[in-house]
C-alpha cells in the first residue's frame, strides 16, 4: 500500500506564488510517476504537470513557463512551484503516482488532496 500527503496548499494573491509539496510512503520498488491534477470548481479534474523517474516532465499548457514540476527520488517527494497564480488556478490539487510494487504490481495512487484559491 502507498500513502501520499500533499501539503502547501493556501490563499494567495493574484501573481503571488505557492509550493506544494507530496511525499510518498510504504511498500513498493519504485515510483514510476509522480505528479500533480487539479479540479476546479463545477469541473472535471485535470493533469497539471508529471515528472517521470528518467527525468521528463509534462506541462498542462495553462501552466507552461508559470509552473515547476521537481521530484525528490531519494526521498520520494514530487513538488511544484506555482508562480504568477491566476485566479483560475484555483482548485483542489491532487497528488498522484504510478508504482510499481514489491512484487512488480502496478498501481496508481492518489493523494486527499490540497486547496489552492487565488484571489483576484
Amino acid at each position: 500500500q502507498v500513502q501520499l500527503v500533499e501539503s502547501g496548499g493556501g490563499l494567495v494573491q493574484a501573481g503571488g506564488s505557492l509550493r506544494l509539496s507530496c511525499a510518498a510512503s510504504g511498500s513498493f520498488f519504485r515510483i514510476d510517476v509522480m505528479g500533480w491534477y487539479r479540479q476546479g470548481p463545477g469541473k472535471q479534474r485535470e493533469l497539471v504537470a508529471t515528472f517521470t523517474s528518467g527525468g521528463d516532465t509534462n506541462y498542462a499548457d495553462s501552466v507552461k513557463g508559470r509552473f515547476t514540476i521537481s521530484r525528490d527520488n531519494a526521498m520520494n517527494t514530487v513538488y511544484l512551484q506555482m508562480n504568477s497564480l491566476k485566479p483560475e488556478d484555483t482548485a483542489v490539487y491532487y497528488c498522484n503516482a504510478y508504482v510499481v510494487g514489491i512484487t512488480f504490481q502496478r498501481g496508481n495512487y492518489w493523494g486527499q488532496g490540497t486547496q489552492v484559491t487565488v484571489a483576484s
